[in-house]
């Protein structure tokens, strides 16, 4: 068991009877984290690489795909202080996969 039955105090007042509201410390642990879980499912929603016609191994291979994308997004928002956009972030990440795949496939034609 990670939570026993503790009992917090939020510290607000129930309207009707001015009594304090208490909630049990897993509700609140529950509430407090669950928020950053559902933002990334509205994300990956927005956005998704998935396509109803992939085979079920290659859905979670690009799900996977598409989480740390995400998470890279997260990441890079974090460290920097100008605010882009997940859609914007995404094509930035896909034109740089791009180009420098150009830039290999040039480099490799040189070579012959």
């Amino acid at each position: 068991m990670i939570h026993d039955a503790t009992v917090v105090n939020k510290g607000r007042k129930d309207r009707k009877t001015n009594m304090e509201i208490k909630k049990s410390y897993a509700v609140v642990q529950y509430t407090e984290f669950i928020k950053g879980v559902d933002r990334a499912d509205q994300y990956l929603s927005y956005y998704s690489v998935l396509k109803k016609t992939v085979k079920c191994s290659e859905k979670v291979v690009l799900y996977l795909l598409n989480c740390v994308l995400f998470n890279a997004f997260f990441v890079y928002r974090t460290l920097n202080t100008n605010k882009v956009k997940y859609k914007n972030f995404l094509h930035e990440v896909g034109r740089s996969w791009i180009s420098e795949v150009q830039n290999r496939s040039e480099s490799s034609s040189d070579d012959l």
